[in-house]
Parts: structure tokens; C-alpha cells; sequence
């Protein structure tokens, strides 16, 4: 359980306290360690516990609820003390705050507000890279036109990180219109996004891991709707909603966005920790690569997240060489993906990921190193793939791409 906090509750209402149990059960990475009724014993029940959070309710008597998270303070310094109350006044979280408190969460409670409460609680205490309880990395991926190959290194990443046993990961079909990944998984889900989005207010973890499918690789699929009508009903507050339940367990979320950057794709891109923007070695792409660093920039926290990623490396001889495309976009290429027709169309064809069908090929341990440098922190060498230069030079002085 190393990758699960525990938590410790204490509210006098009874009803009110089932309601919390009840969250906090559906969230895999919470364990309820403990639970009191009284405001004069939970100093006690943490300090034999010794749970990582110290859920207080304070409506039921203020001024010893604030006493408590005072003491908390002082005989249990390493529990991080969350308050819950229905009042949202300015001195009362101030009131909080000054007695100890990390967090101050208002009722009714939302399962969102809580999962980033924890998050940010989990983050303070611990950072990263140590072992200790981590959060989801989402990691956006988004093409520079149609037919790069978004799709597939969707997919296909998905799958090597879940072939990780120390990894979940869930991959959320984002190309409404005409996204295909279920396609390339060769399954059938029996729930889409905008089942779940129509009824984000009524679900836990619980159900709504239950209505993603399994691949037998491990990945978990939340296709796009099924009628090209559907589209209209899910709403970029839906997806945050959707995206931070996720959250909770998975330890990787993959967005596979279509080409139209439309307001939900915005949104993936803001709430992404990496984005894999494909591009292949040619003009059209390239310019649009420009073209779309020019907008990022212009948006808040999205460009730095930038990585780019060229995909069918060695297509034919008439490539731009990588170096003419990182002096055209101004940007370094953050990796390489090998040609491999003849393999990714049988995959396609066959509904097999690369890890399954061609373990050993170019392509898929290029897509698995990659995976490793996502994911590991660590800085990983992308593996090197020839290319020679095109006949295109007099092309590039229409980008208006800049030199580093």
C-alpha cells in the first residue's frame, strides 16, 4: 500500500460522517484508518493510528473542532489535518488555517475538491520519486494534422506503461467526431464518455472505473460517444470532473485529442503534465507545428509542456533532416519514432497493440523507451534514427520558424 495515504475521520454527526465514509471508501488511494464521533478522543485515536490525514468536521461544535486541530498540531505533527465545514466565511478558513489546518474543504463535499485536497496534502509531504504516494501524470497527445499517427502512439504508450504491474493507466478517447481506439484495442466498451459525462454528479470512483473497459494488456479504455449527436453533451467542466476521478487511482491518464483544438481539447492540453505533439518530417506538418507553438504561447503553462515527437523517421529518402525541422520550429526534438509500415498496419488491421504483436520491433521499443522517459524523470537518450536532407530549402523561408 504504498501508493495509498491513510486517513482518519472525526465528525459527531453521524449521517454526515456515513456520507464522507461512504467518498472516501471509493477512493483507492485513500484508506480509512480510522473513525470518531467525538471531538475529545480523536487526539488519542491519531496519536495511536497514526494516519497521514486528520479529516476534522468542525460544524458540530467550532470552537473545540478548532481546539482539536490546534492539539493535532502539537501531539501529531505528521498528520496533515483537513477541515470540512458547511460555512465558507473568510475568518472561519483564516481561523483553520492559523490553528494548523492544511486544507479547508466546504459541504456539501465534492469528490473533486476532496481528490485535490489530497493531492496537494500528498505533494507537500512527499514531492516525488521517493516511493511514497504519487499522483497521476496525464500525458496529452496531439497532432499537427491528420494521419500522424496520434492514434497509435495513443494506444501504444498506453499499453507499454500498463505493462508496468506498478503503473494503471487509462486512456480517454478525445477525438469525439471520429476517434478509433477502441478499434485499434479490437474491443467493444459497453459505456462511452458521454454515458459517464451525462452522470459525473452521481458517480464515485467505484462506478465509474466500472464503466471504462480492459484491455487484456491492462490499459483501460473511455472511448468517444457512438452518435456523431452526442458530442454536444459533454462539456469541458464534465471532462475536468471525469479527468480528476480518475485521477484518483490511475497512476497515468493518456488524452488522445482530434485535430480541431476545440474547447474540451484546450482543456486536456491545460490539465496535461506532458504534451506529445506528433509531427512527421515535411512541410505541411511542420508549418503546422509553427503555427500551433505560435498559439501555445500565447496560453498559459501549455507550451513549455510541449514535447516534440516525430513519428515514421525514415519514410523515404526526401525527408527534412531533424536538424532543418529544429532550426525551422525553434524547439529540440524530444524523440524519434521509426517507419514501420508493414508492421503498424498489421496491428491496425489485427486490433493488437505493438506489445502484444511485434515486441521486438523498432517501433515498439522506441514507443517503450519512451514511455521510460516520461515516466521515469531520468534524462533517457532517444534512440537515433538516419535522415537525409530534402530538396526543400527554399520552401522553409515561408515558415516563420526562428534558429536557436
Amino acid at each position: 500500500m504504498s501508493n495509498v495515504l491513510r486517513l482518519a475521520i472525526v465528525d459527531p454527526d453521524d449521517s454526515k460522517r456515513e456520507t464522507l465514509k461512504s467518498m472516501l471508501l471509493s477512493i483507492d488511494m485513500l484508506w480509512l484508518e480510522a473513525e470518531c464521533s467525538r471531538y475529545e478522543f480523536f487526539a488519542d485515536v491519531v496519536a495511536q493510528t497514526n494516519p497521514d490525514i486528520g479529516l476534522v468536521a468542525i460544524d458540530d461544535d467550532t470552537e473545540k473542532a478548532l481546539d482539536l486541530v490546534a492539539k493535532l498540531g502539537e501531539t501529531s505533527p505528521d498528520c496533515s489535518v483537513l477541515v470540512v465545514s458547511s460555512s465558507n466565511d473568510g475568518s472561519l478558513i483564516l481561523r483553520a488555517m492559523r490553528a494548523g489546518a492544511k486544507e479547508f474543504i466546504t459541504e456539501p463535499v465534492r469528490i473533486e475538491d476532496l481528490l485535490a485536497a489530497v493531492g496537494r496534502i500528498s505533494e507537500r509531504r512527499y514531492g516525488s520519486g521517493d516511493g511514497r504516494p504519487r499522483g497521476s501524470q496525464i500525458i496529452t497527445v496531439a497532432g499537427a494534422t491528420g494521419g500522424v499517427g496520434t492514434t497509435s502512439l495513443a494506444v501504444n504508450l498506453g499499453c507499454a506503461l500498463a505493462a508496468d504491474e506498478k503503473n494503471s493507466v487509462a486512456l480517454i478517447d478525445l477525438d469525439l467526431c471520429l476517434g478509433d481506439a477502441d478499434v485499434l484495442l479490437d474491443i467493444i466498451p459497453d459505456y462511452t464518455l458521454v454515458d459517464v459525462a451525462q452522470n459525473v454528479t452521481r458517480l464515485d470512483f467505484t462506478l465509474l472505473k466500472r464503466s471504462l473497459t480492459k484491455h487484456s494488456s491492462g490499459l483501460y479504455l473511455l472511448p468517444r460517444p457512438v452518435q456523431l449527436e452526442d458530442i454536444g453533451l459533454i462539456t469541458p467542466d464534465d471532462l475536468q470532473r471525469v479527468i480528476g476521478l480518475l485521477k484518483a487511482t490511475f497512476t497515468h491518464l493518456i488524452l488522445d485529442l482530434s485535430k480541431s483544438y476545440s474547447t474540451i481539447d484546450i482543456i486536456a492540453l491545460e490539465m496535461a503534465n506532458h504534451i506529445l505533439l506528433v509531427t512527421q518530417l515535411d512541410l505541411p506538418c511542420l508549418r503546422n507545428i509553427v503555427r500551433l507553438m505560435m498559439s501555445f504561447s500565447e496560453m498559459e503553462d501549455i507550451a513549455d509542456k510541449i514535447k516534440i515527437v516525430v513519428n515514421r523517421v525514415g519514410l523515404e529518402s526526401g525527408q527534412i533532416t531533424l536538424k532543418k525541422a529544429e532550426e525551422t520550429i525553434g524547439k529540440d526534438i524530444f524523440w524519434q519514432i521509426p517507419n514501420d509500415y508493414r508492421t503498424m498496419v498489421e496491428v491496425r488491421n489485427n486490433g493488437v497493440p505493438l506489445i502484444e504483436q511485434a515486441p521486438k520491433a523498432a517501433v515498439t521499443q522506441s514507443i517503450v523507451a519512451m514511455a521510460e522517459a516520461l515516466t521515469s524523470g531520468e534524462e533517457i537518450e532517444a534512440p537515433e534514427i538516419a535522415g537525409k536532407k530534402a530538396g526543400l530549402g527554399k520552401l522553409f523561408k515561408f515558415l516563420p520558424g526562428k534558429k536557436e
